[in-house]
């Protein structure tokens, strides 16, 4: 450890030293006098004047260092119980492409820990800083001063610091694991040769993932210089500061009520992964038409090739009679989602209109019917009339389907309540699943 700088061994002698004082204090204000027992307070407060001697410390941390990991690619938020390998790249270690990844991160980006939460203040000390750089980074790179700050005795210290360091390096094979998700990749020409794929296991990107959330959890901070921005947007007039705007924003919860088990960073963001829209383009057929001069939505939808071919199979399956059992209702559900389907991507078609062909006159549809498709359009006229909007229109949807379905099938069958029920509770669940997919959608 040659070349050292006594000043700046001193430096972070002090970052270390500063730290394990302030987590002292704060131990020691939680102690407790017994009035009945004097001294136990005195020895509890001995025991923690005793862990928090520094060499005693930094031992406890390096031989506690094992269990925790550095990552910035991490498996658990793909699935929580999995148990594969996780992953800290650095940014400068990736190709640099012309698209946006973890390469695009700088050198100072979030490195997130996997760990149990008792182990925390060992990741805080190796979050803590000096000049720009993590002490986490220094042991990485071998720092001597970094070292002989850890300790005089020169066995000692690098011991510590391979302790430190061996937190962002891999442990053990490269494994996946059987919750994680795998995808083939084609990487020859040949789609029949299994050796023209690739076998990827995507992990989370999640020091990207934290950068992300940062950069919105700025633009959504609702200070003076945001808010007059925003104000200066809305007046059209300038702004140094810029305003930037992300449209159907979704919000995705990893880790449930213990955010610390997916990870350290996720825990700071409170579980809260954003995820920016990613969708694809709505197909607009040339003859695309509102529907007009019709009481009825699903009289177009009936007459769509796919939802012909469905009634008649179901028709054909029901007819048989077959027995009661899961593969019958299998087969039967298979038939039904498969119209489910068909009627969402009708309706999602019908959405792409124009907002506000529902009001014409030449509109007969239902209002839940025009709410369902023209929720926009309407929604201006409820301006317009300072009218409240209904809150069951996915059920009037659901059941408008039901009815429909069971007036397909009968006759020959005598559909009646069960299997509108059916019916209708299958597309409500539908519904709320698409609901789900869009929950938290700003």
């Amino acid at each position: 450890m040659g070349n050292n700088e006594p000043l700046r061994v001193t430096a972070l002698r002090a970052v270390i030293t500063d730290f394990l004082a302030a987590r002292y204090k704060d131990k020691l204000e939680a102690v407790k006098e017994d009035v009945n027992d004097p001294d136990a307070a005195n020895l509890q407060r001995e025991k923690l004047r005793q862990q928090f001697i520094p060499a005693t410390w930094l031992e406890d941390a390096a031989r506690r260092a094992a269990q925790i990991q550095a990552v910035t690619h991490s498996l658990k938020p793909v699935h929580p119980d999995a148990k594969g390998s996780n992953l800290f790249v650095s940014p400068t270690q990736f190709e640099q492409l012309q698209v946006v990844g973890s390469h695009c991160l700088t050198i100072d980006f979030a490195v997130d820990f996997v760990c149990d939460a008792k182990l925390l203040p060992i990741v805080a000390f190796l979050k803590l800083e000096h000049e720009g750089s993590s002490l986490l980074s220094l042991a990485v790179a071998g720092d001597p001063d970094f070292a002989l700050a850890l300790s005089d005795d020169t066995v000692q210290a690098m011991t510590w610091l391979d302790a430190f360091a061996s937190l962002a390096k891999s442990r053990g094979r490269l494994s996946s694991h059987t919750l994680a998700k795998q995808v083939y990749w084609q990487c020859l020409e040949d789609a029949e040769d299994n050796a023209s794929f690739h076998l990827l296991a995507p992990l989370y990107a999640t020091s990207l993932a934290h950068r992300v959330f940062e950069a919105i959890k700025e633009d959504d901070n609702f200070n003076d210089a945001v808010k007059a921005a925003r104000k200066a947007m809305k007046e059209n007039t300038y702004s140094e500061r810029p305003v930037r705007v992300y449209p159907q924003l979704a919000i995705q919860q990893l880790g449930g009520s213990n955010t610390q088990n997916i990870s350290h960073l996720n825990s700071k963001r409170r579980g809260e992964n954003r995820l920016l829209a990613s969708l694809p383009p709505v197909w607009r057929s040339m003859d695309l038409k509102p529907l007009l001069n019709t009481d009825s939505m699903f009289h177009r939808y009936s007459r769509r090739p796919e939802v012909r071919q469905s009634v008649k199979a179901l028709l054909a399956f029901l007819k048989t009679d077959s027995t009661r059992n899961v593969a019958t209702r299998s087969k039967r559900a298979a038939w039904v989602y498969l119209l489910i389907d068909e009627f969402l991507q009708f309706t999602a078609e019908l959405r792409s209109l124009e907002p506000g062909w529902s009001q014409t006159s030449q509109c007969k549809l239902t209002e839940s019917e025009c709410r369902w498709l023209d929720d926009d359009g309407v929604k201006a006229t409820d301006a317009e009339l300072d009218r409240s909007p209904p809150t069951d229109i996915p059920e009037r949807i659901s059941a408008a389907f039901a009815n429909w379905l069971n007036a397909q099938l009968r006759p020959p069958l005598p559909m009646g309540d069960p299997e509108f029920l059916a019916w209708r509770n299958t597309m409500q669940e539908e519904i709320k699943a698409q609901e789900r997919e869009g929950t938290h959608v700003e």
